[in-house]
């Protein structure tokens, strides 16, 4: 049903929550795991550590789907993650995208901004978790 699952990860709780959910749901199908983390370009400078942080927590996230025999393939990108996750979906094949409700900022709205225009953008079923 599902050949390719994406999941996009900050290391926040939300996401951390979301990473088990594709993990189990690739499993489930026999799919590819995808684990995107995308550097906010408004947020780095070359003298900051952003690129490393993002690649241990795609190592982490990673981690997950290997410990469970999946085939997992990380993508780091300095970009807007509001506005470039519809790009990502497209460029990894996904056919599912499990996405955290909240990120890292902890919005104390409903939905946290990444996730509402990832619901309003991609074409490809999406799953919100809690």
């Amino acid at each position: 049903m599902f050949d390719t699952v994406m999941v996009p990860t900050d290391g926040s709780k939300c996401s951390l929550k979301a990473e088990d959910v594709a993990v189990f749901i690739a499993k489930k199908f026999n799919s590819k795991l995808v684990v995107v983390h995308i550097v906010d370009e408004k947020l780095t400078d070359p003298f900051d550590d952003s690129e490393e942080e993002g690649n241990t927590i795609l190592d982490k996230a990673a981690h997950k789907g290997k410990q469970e025999g999946l085939e997992v393939e990380q993508i780091l990108i300095i970009g807007n993650p509001v506005y470039d996750m519809e790009m990502i979906v497209k460029k990894s094949g996904a056919d599912l995208l499990v996405i955290g409700e909240h990120g890292k900022t902890g919005s104390t709205e409903f939905i946290g901004s990444v996730a509402e225009n990832t619901l309003k953008t991609v074409k490809v079923p999406v799953l919100l978790v809690k």
